[in-house]
């Protein structure tokens, strides 16, 4: 019986990238130069120039890993979400989820936004990031539907609501380091859909 072949190794570019996204959310973009992001991967500086074109197409890769990232967590959460209740709660613990993540160097708060504070208004990688925000939101705003029935203005704003204290849980959580203040965001939430 023949043995089994070992896995094979990441693709240069999943090693690039995943080496990006380790230097990136610890470092930050732009204290993270291109011969760090080489030599961590473990690639030729060629192999970076091969997978993308420029820094900047990192960047972006890196973003768009980040989204996805996150919306795994928030597909899981939802599968076994229940009710609309539930289902705006599963946004919360996604974004929990994310923080208990064992970064290298601890939790910094959210990875996108902390790539946006470095990105000059009007980049295209801004432009990313708040897509993914308008999606939560949006996300926020669907099950509200079902618990708010015919008002669509209270709907919006609740969902509004919803968010802003998210991403203001989210940064209180990157300073202090830990996912506390997401689970008590998750909570006052529950708060205010029970009072609804």
């Amino acid at each position: 019986m023949p043995l089994a072949r070992p896995p094979s190794p990441k693709s240069a570019r999943d090693r690039l990238l995943a080496a990006a996204a380790a230097l990136f959310y610890d470092h930050g973009i732009h204290a993270t130069g291109i011969d760090a992001i080489v030599q961590r991967a473990g690639v030729a500086r060629k192999s970076l120039y091969n997978n993308f074109a420029s820094k900047a197409e990192l960047v972006a890769a890196y973003l768009e890993a980040r989204h996805a990232e996150w919306r795994a967590l928030y597909e899981a959460r939802l599968h076994r979400a229940g009710s609309p209740r539930e289902r705006v709660l599963a946004v919360f613990q996604a974004y929990e989820d994310h923080a208990e993540h064992a970064y290298e160097h601890g939790f910094r708060g959210c990875g996108l936004l902390n790539a946006a504070a470095e990105l000059p208004a009007g980049d295209v990688g801004r432009q990313a990031v708040r897509q993914h925000k308008e999606e939560v939101e949006a996300l926020l705003a669907e099950p509200l539907g079902e618990l708010f029935g015919a008002d669509p203005a209270r709907q919006a704003e609740v969902a509004r609501q919803l968010a802003f204290l998210l991403e203001g849980a989210m940064a209180r959580a990157g300073l202090e380091g830990r996912s506390d203040c997401l689970r008590q965001a998750r909570e006052m939430a529950a708060a205010l859909l029970e009072a609804r």
